[in-house]
């Protein structure tokens, strides 16, 4: 099942589908150690001058006319123009979701909230019956918000980062069990 790519909110934030007017913005607070460090290394470093452009040109919305990735933009509520992370999901074996967010917007549980919209999306719109997502185990913040979730280990293995090999967790989350521990927003 294919879905349009609908804005979602939550109580301090607007997801609202990415675009290639996106680039500048992203261009601006994507290439910064504390973002991309725990991403895969398949992400360019030092990051190209015109690598937002050419990501969400060549990969994002390809992946997105598909109807195999949804991807948003993250926007506070009290200042809508303002991109200050992206998240997305994306039909794959082993890795459904992923996402950034600025470091001066961080320890506020903003991706938290983003994450939770972003989830029901993929169970209730999407009617995936799992979702999956890989972290380094060194990924403190982010494995916080799958522990939040209710999210389990399901394996470990070393991957490659921006930053390096790390050892990583797969985490997983049925359908079933997002709707019953759902948490509050």
């Amino acid at each position: 099942m294919t879905a349009t790519i609908p804005d979602l909110t939550t109580p301090r934030l607007i997801l609202r589908r990415l675009e290639l007017a996106d680039a500048d913005a992203v261009q601006r607070l994507f290439p910064q150690i504390e973002v991309v460090r725990f991403l895969a290394s398949r992400v360019p470093w030092p990051y190209p001058t015109d690598g937002a452009f050419t990501f969400l040109r060549d990969v994002v919305l390809p992946g997105m006319a598909r109807g195999t990735e949804w991807h948003w933009s993250i926007r506070p509520k009290t200042a809508p123009e303002q991109l200050i992370g992206m998240i997305n999901v994306r039909d794959s074996s082993d890795d459904n979701r992923g996402f950034w967010l600025d470091p001066v917007w961080h320890g506020q549980g903003l991706m938290t909230e983003a994450s939770i919209a972003v989830t029901d999306f993929w169970f209730d719109t999407l009617e995936r019956p799992v979702l999956r997502v890989i972290k380094a185990i060194a990924n403190n913040a982010s494995r916080r918000i799958s522990e939040a979730a209710g999210m389990r280990v399901i394996a470990t293995e070393d991957r490659d980062y921006v930053s390096g090999r790390w050892p990583s967790e797969i985490w997983e989350m049925t359908a079933e069990e997002w709707r019953s521990r759902r948490p509050p927003q």
